[in-house]
């Protein structure tokens, strides 16, 4: 094996996973696993984005093609719509805001209120779409070709200044920062030695990606079918006409026992199976990774996606919090090359990406953990746990206000609370005189990855504006005023919008980090402070 030319970006990195199934699944279509994915290519498209050079290795032949995935929850189409990839989604899948139970030969339940209940919240729907579809949608984003399918990493190691992976083919990578998004079984965690543990529920649960001929009233729902008392079989809407169904068997598992029990439940209507596209298994696992930061926070690799946890399919939790880990990452990574590594650690920058996002992992393994269990037990109990736990399930639940994290000063206004989402509100440009015509936008269509969002709410005076401007490298500014006052920026330098939402007392700063999670809620010098630690 020849040596060749070493290869310098600024992060690395460490792609899916190609992962032969036992022999028994061998002649099973498509069988053969495929990790990692959505985590390692948004990452790559985020780091573009920001003007990092990146190199993607990945042992998979070519992106994924069938199956895994299969729903964005709502939190996840705001960050997909931050990086501009969900408009193009949002074409192919399909909303879905309800969850029904059907027993007996009949719908029991219909319920949706977890949605249609969300408050500063554009998109109150999963949207129904493959894992494929959105792999193929992150590539077409790249704006230069940074994925090496078909390489497998023969090792990793990281010092002081940096981090080199070397692929099988003996090409090395020399970067600043690197990633292991390669999968449950990563590659890139085992060679670090870092711990991977947790239980493992004797469940296994038969997949399914079908297309159907049946009498059966096909509506745009999840539903969980109830018999004998437990709820084995869940019903998922897709793109093209599809179904995806989850089948949890005892005993042998066949993709003809999955077809035998989803027949069952939904008796007393005929079911055909006209074509199987995918079928494959998923056992239980619920583990989470000892770090996703090396060297305690302060090294420079880092994990995220199934690399750092897995769980129950049960919620749509997986690709949804792999999405979440990159969209949370990168802005960091990004911030520590152009500070340095010592700013970097000085700041808690990449740290609180171990802190906020493993204690978030857990919180979520807890949930699936909670679900997955209750399929053991009637579609009443089940859906009653959907909803106890449908901040997470639509992810607009899901805050750092509690953890502790460095980057999360503890205050709150209103609706506008440190550690929690920013909310979309929507807003009604200033900057046109005939209000009939005024532009209608909202925050997350104006938002910029990588870069804070200062808002200043209501009479702020023209003097806190310019106090933020210093900040106008690292930061947007807006202005939210109440309909019925004036326009803040008369040099035209901050737009301004109006909200119903803000009252005319209104009068302080909500500083939104480049995750969409609110930092600081307070008045101007102390959003300066918040900034000045980090951009000193």
């Amino acid at each position: 094996m020849g040596s060749q030319a070493q290869e310098n970006v600024d992060i690395v990195i460490v792609g899916g996973k190609f992962t032969p199934l036992p022999v028994s699944f061998k002649h099973s279509k498509h069988a053969n696993a495929q990790e990692g994915g959505p985590t390692g290519l948004l990452s790559a498209v985020l780091a573009r984005q920001l003007g990092l050079s990146v190199s993607v290795i990945d042992e998979k032949p070519s992106s994924l093609q069938v199956g895994r995935a299969d729903a964005l929850n709502a939190r996840t189409q705001q960050y997909l719509e931050v990086v501009g990839t969900l408009k193009a989604l949002r074409q192919k899948g399909i909303e879905c805001n309800t969850s029904s139970t059907f027993a007996e030969g009949d719908f029991k339940s219909r319920q949706s209120k977890w949605w249609t209940g969300l408050e500063h919240c554009h998109h109150k729907n999963f949207l129904m779409i493959g894992q494929p579809e959105v792999e193929k949608a992150l590539l077409g984003q790249l704006d230069t070709p940074v994925v090496r399918f078909g390489e497998r990493v023969a090792s990793i190691e990281e010092d002081d200044d940096g981090v080199t992976v070397t692929t099988g083919s003996g090409r090395a990578t020399r970067a600043q920062y690197a990633i292991g998004a390669d999968g449950a079984r990563s590659s890139v965690r085992q060679a670090l030695g870092i711990g991977f543990e947790g239980t493992k529920p004797e469940m296994i649960w038969a997949v399914l990606d079908c297309f159907l001929d049946t009498d059966f009233p096909i509506c745009s729902e999840i539903i969980t079918f109830q018999l004998n008392g437990q709820s084995r079989v869940s019903w998922i809407p897709r793109e093209r006409g599809m179904s995806r169904f989850y089948v949890l068997l005892d005993g042998d598992i066949s993709q003809e026992k999955a077809e035998a029990s989803i027949r069952a439940h939904l008796a007393p209507h005929r079911v055909d199976f006209v074509r199987t596209e995918w079928f494959s298994t998923f056992e239980v696992r619920e583990r989470i990774a000892s770090a996703f930061v090396t060297k305690q926070g302060k090294g420079r690799i880092s994990l995220g996606g199934d690399a750092a946890h897995v769980h129950s399919v049960n919620g749509g939790q997986g690709l949804n919090t792999g999405i979440a880990d990159a969209f949370g990452l990168i802005w960091r990574l990004k911030l520590a090359c152009d500070m340095g590594k010592a700013a970097a650690d000085r700041t808690g920058v990449i740290s609180t990406y171990d802190l906020e996002r493993r204690t978030v992992a857990q919180d979520v393994i807890n949930v699936a953990a909670r679900l997955v269990r209750d399929t053991m037990h009637t579609a009443k109990q089940y859906v009653a746990t959907i909803e106890k736990n449908a901040g997470y399930i639509t992810g607009m639940g899901v805050a750092y206000g509690a953890v502790g994290s460095c980057l999360i000063a503890e205050s709150e206004r209103g609706i506008w609370k440190a550690g929690s989402r920013c909310p979309d509100l929507t807003l009604a440009s200033r900057k046109l005189a005939d209000e009939q015509q005024q532009q209608q936008q909202r925050i997350y269509s104006l938002a910029q990855y990588g870069r804070f969002l200062i808002l200043v709410i209501g009479g702020a005076s023209n003097d806190d504006v310019q106090a933020l401007q210093q900040f106008r490298h690292v930061a947007d500014l807006l202005a939210l005023v109440n309909p019925a006052e004036g326009a803040i920026d008369s040099d035209g330098s901050t737009g301004t919008f109006t909200s119903d939402l803000v009252a005319p007392a209104d009068k302080f700063t909500v500083l939104v980090r480049p995750d969409m999670y609110i930092g600081y809620v307070g008045d101007t010098r102390g959003a300066q402070q918040y900034l000045l630690n980090l951009f000193p």
